[in-house]
């Protein structure tokens, strides 16, 4: 009687995840595991162009005949790009049978790196930094301002397929906080971007926004008017002229050597 209990509760389990639209499920952040929907199951063939299959064998050759599963990630990359910016589990079992492994050592890599989107995105995917020199300079207020100016939740994507917003961890460009990232996947792989935008603000921010739902490329890098690249605000104040030479070495003595 017991086991038959907890048969009929864990199939009343199943039943509720099956309910759930996958538009309420968010990115592979806290995703992990899959369920089976009309456009996202097994069944569905999937395979790369005859423009990436020509990739697949470049990011192949790279790596000796014995570890074609070292090729994992780029291969998941190039899926994805083709896919519109995310990875149904069709494209996945076909990596693992490119790299001849087993599905599940492609859905480890896959569930664990926040970078592959197992859910539908927006062709504009905007990731806001959350980690802590952004979030000081208000990438929240900026996230905020996007969402709002977009009429979605995180992880939600726009009616018109145009824009999805997530949450990036530390992008690197600490010095040029705050900043986002725009994963372009307008044009499938052949033409996929990943700008930054750094230095912006909430109003900078949607104007970004804007700009790429006119189909318009904004200028990537530091949105302030008054620095280059990563230098400070008004021009370099040290570092003006040619180093000194270390006091323990004769420079002209090692270009000779």
């Amino acid at each position: 009687m017991f086991s038959r209990l907890a048969v009929q509760r864990v199939n009343e389990i199943r039943t509720a995840f099956r309910r759930t639209t996958q538009a309420s499920r968010s990115f592979s952040t806290a995703l992990n595991y899959h369920i089976d929907t009309p456009d996202n199951n097994p069944d569905l063939p999937w395979e790369f162009n005859d423009a990436n299959k020509a990739k697949v064998k470049e990011i192949l050759s790279f790596y000796p005949s014995n570890y074609k599963q070292s090729a994992v990630i780029p291969l998941l990359d190039l899926a994805q790009q083709q896919h519109g910016g995310w990875l149904p589990v069709s494209a996945m079992n076909a990596v693992a049978k490119i790299v001849e492994v087993t599905p599940i050592r492609v859905y480890e890599v896959a569930t664990f790196y926040t970078m592959f989107n197992r859910t539908k995105v927006g062709k504009y995917h905007l990731l806001v930094c959350g980690t802590t020199p952004c979030m000081i300079r208000g990438s929240r207020d900026i996230e905020e301002a996007i969402l709002k100016h977009l009429g979605v939740k995180r992880n939600e994507v726009t009616k018109d397929g145009l824009f999805s917003v997530g949450e990036m961890e530390c992008m690197g460009c600490c010095v040029n906080a705050p900043m986002m990232t725009v994963a372009d996947y307008s044009n499938g792989s052949e033409g996929y971007t990943y700008d930054y935008y750094e230095d912006i603000t909430p109003k900078r921010a949607v104007e970004i926004v804007e700009a790429f739902r006119k189909g318009e490329k904004p200028l990537r890098g530091t949105q302030n008017p008054g620095r280059i690249n990563c230098g400070p605000e008004g021009g370099n104040t040290t570092l003006l002229g040619e180093p000194k030479a270390p006091p323990c070495r004769d420079l002209d003595a090692c270009s000779a050597e």
